[in-house]
Parts: C-alpha cells; structure tokens; sequence
C-alpha cells in the first residue's frame, strides 16, 4: 500500500503561483509513476501532469503545458506541482496519484492520462483562481 498526502493548495488571483506538494509513504520502492488530477465541480476528473518515479519523463495536459511542471524528490518521497500563470479555470481540486504497475515504456506512454491506470489517491488539496 501506498499512503498519499497532498498539501499547498490555497486561494490566489489569476496570474499567481502555487506549488503543491504530494508526500507519498509506505510501499513507495513499487512506484512506477505519479499524476496529478484536478476536478472541478460538475466536471469529470482530468489528467494534469505526470512523471515516472525513477526517470525523468514528464508528462502534461495540452491546457497547462508552459505553466505547470511537475518534478520529483526521490530522497523525500514527494512530488510537486509547480503552477504559474494560474488562469480561473484552474480551479479545481487537485488530487495526486500513484501507480505500482509494471508498464513498458510503450503503454505507459499511452496510458498516463488515464485515472484507472493510478491505483492510490490523496484527498486532494483545493486551487482556488480568482479573476
């Protein structure tokens, strides 16, 4: 099992920063990748970025490439979020997750995005953007 916990979430005008933080404990020697997801209210859950836990691939939805970027601290267990140029529609609770799959580099090229591919989740931490 692996255990998720999201921080750095908060209120900020259109144009700010936030960096939120996703300490992961437990079995984190089987991490194969973390995401982040965000939802907003009535929407479905939606892939924001993602990086393989022992390499360097990252990974980013076309609607945050540029702002976003997602990084790792291996020694610590924790990956971050960096957003900039926050917009009102990044709004949105934002969730971390963990998957321990055993993927080629091939399917998980093709299956990142995808929230079942994750099989642990934070409680998520909320982004508030005002305009």
């Amino acid at each position: 099992q692996v255990q998720l916990v999201e921080s750095g979430g908060g209120l900020v005008q259109a144009g700010g920063s936030l960096r939120l933080s996703c300490a992961a404990s437990g079995r984190t020697f089987s991490i194969y990748a973390m995401g982040w997801f965000r939802q907003a209210p009535g929407k479905e859950r939606e892939f924001v970025a993602a990086c393989k836990w022992s390499a360097g691939s990252t990974y980013y939805a076309d609607s945050v490439k540029g702002r976003f970027t997602i990084s790792r601290d291996n020694a610590k267990n924790t990956v971050y979020l960096q957003m900039n140029s926050l917009k009102p529609e990044d709004t949105a609770v934002y969730h971390c997750a963990a998957s321990d799959r055993a993927f080629s580099d091939r399917a998980f090229l093709v299956a990142y995005g995808t929230p079942s591919v994750y099989d642990y989740w934070g409680q998520g931490t909320q982004v508030t953007v005002s305009s």
